[in-house]
């Protein structure tokens, strides 16, 4: 880090630096599974039987890259400004971690809540179609389309992951964590797989691959299951019934490769 800020400005770390380790993290964590499914391998924890065409992958490669540079990019640098007035520094010492850890717990938090409503603001008639059909045209998703969205969805939902941080200023290092942390979550969301390691074998609270996957399967008027990160909100508000009675009857699940009963 210190030659970074020896040799980089605030804005370049801030900016350009931050794009390229969210392609860095996102592409080199995404394209692994496009690998899986099309070698057929770990079959067994994959959740549909489905796959997806080459030409479907290529499309949302070819497609994320022009997203990344038109949208993304821009928008990390138009944010420079605001970021760095709200107390964003690169600047030794480093924050302690309880610091980190608390701003980081934050931000999940209050990500979790906007990106709840904001996702099913989404599945209302008018703007499913015009907007967030584009992200459900995979049914079977796999690592990439995590992030494969209507320009509009991106800005619209990229609002979640940026407000804790624009909200509490925070070290450079705290902000490229987090970025880090969302990336390889909503990533494996999208994934397709559901691993004996998942973490949602282990943290009830967290929604994961077969969480998500339901949402993708299902028609956008019944789908539930907006959330991100963990399940609360749906498990609040009563919009993660349906997936809840599925999983609650014999043969749901991984064991029978995602299909429904």
């Amino acid at each position: 880090m210190q030659y970074l800020i020896t040799h980089f400005s605030d804005f370049q770390l801030a900016s350009l630096g931050s794009f390229f380790l969210h392609e860095s993290v996102f592409f080199l964590s995404g394209l692994p599974f496009i690998y899986l499914e099309r070698a057929g391998l770990l079959s067994k924890y994959k959740i549909q039987t489905k796959n997806n065409s080459l030409a479907a992958q290529e499309k949302c490669i070819s497609r994320l890259l022009l997203y990344h540079v038109g949208v993304n990019l821009p928008l990390m640098i138009a944010s420079y400004p605001f970021f760095r007035i709200m107390g964003l520094r690169s600047s030794l010492p480093f924050p302690s971690w309880k610091v980190v850890l608390s701003q980081i717990i934050f931000y999940f938090i209050l990500e979790d809540f906007v990106f709840y409503w904001g996702h099913r603001i989404l599945h209302t008639k008018w703007l499913y179609k015009h907007v967030h059909s584009v992200h459900h045209e995979y049914a079977t998703p796999f690592g990439l389309t995590s992030e494969y969205a209507h320009p509009a969805e991106i800005l619209f939902l990229g609002f979640a992951t940026i407000i804790g941080p624009a909200i509490t200023g925070p070290h450079l290092i705290t902000l490229w964590l987090w970025m880090v942390l969302r990336v390889l979550e909503t990533v494996e969301a999208h994934c397709g797989y559901h691993f004996p390691w998942s973490l949602s074998n282990f943290l009830p609270i967290y929604g994961g691959a077969d969480f998500h996957d339901y949402h993708h399967r299902l028609l956008y008027t019944k789908s539930g299951n907006y959330s991100s990160t963990f399940v609360y909100m749906d498990w609040i508000f009563g919009t993660d019934k349906g997936y809840r009675k599925l999983k609650s009857l014999k043969g749901y699940g991984v064991e029978d490769n995602g299909k429904q009963t």
